[in-house]
């Protein structure tokens, strides 16, 4: 399983203030990935707001235009494209992908990637932080994006280690 030897991070993010960007498709799925990114602002102390969009397409202009809102210390990008018999998926995956990642760049906004791309139902369910679920993405996701943020500030704690402890 991917999520097997993810770290388990414990951060502190209080003051630090979070945008979930979720997009619509595949209610059951995107309640648990969103579920999991609020419990982890909440476990670590950062605030939060959610932001919806129409699909996972959508996931890189909604980032971008909560970047540019200046209200967000880091956003998490949730959404799920499942497999079908046609290139749209990998469209869609491909869009997405690249587009987060241009906006996190072009912001400096640290971004969660949280979108699940996979082949049936029953893998985004085992990744979706529901009860019977192996694995937490929208949890992960949210993690990295506070991570990142607490990076960029200087204040991720992990002198000693070989990692930079923040960018001045």
């Amino acid at each position: 399983m991917s999520g097997a030897n993810a770290p388990k991070l414990e951060l502190d993010g209080r003051g630090l203030r979070v945008g979930i960007i979720a997009s619509q498709w595949h209610e059951v799925i995107m309640t648990g990935l969103i579920e999991g990114a609020i419990r982890t602002c909440v476990r670590t102390g950062a605030s939060h707001e959610l932001i919806r969009v129409p699909g996972a397409f959508e996931l890189p202009l909604g980032a971008q235009l909560a970047a540019k809102s200046e209200k967000f210390d880091a956003l998490v990008a949730l959404g799920v494209v499942i497999r079908g018999g046609t290139p749209h998926f990998d469209f869609v995956c491909d869009g997405a992908t690249q587009g987060l990642t241009r906006v996190a760049l072009d912001t400096l906004t640290p971004i969660g990637f949280g979108l699940l791309t996979v082949d049936n139902e029953d893998q985004a369910i085992d990744r979706a932080g529901l009860t019977d679920s192996s694995e937490d993405k929208g949890a992960e996701a949210a993690e990295a994006a506070l991570a990142m943020a607490l990076l960029a500030q200087g204040t991720f704690g992990l002198a000693g280690r070989g990692i930079p402890t923040g960018f001045r």
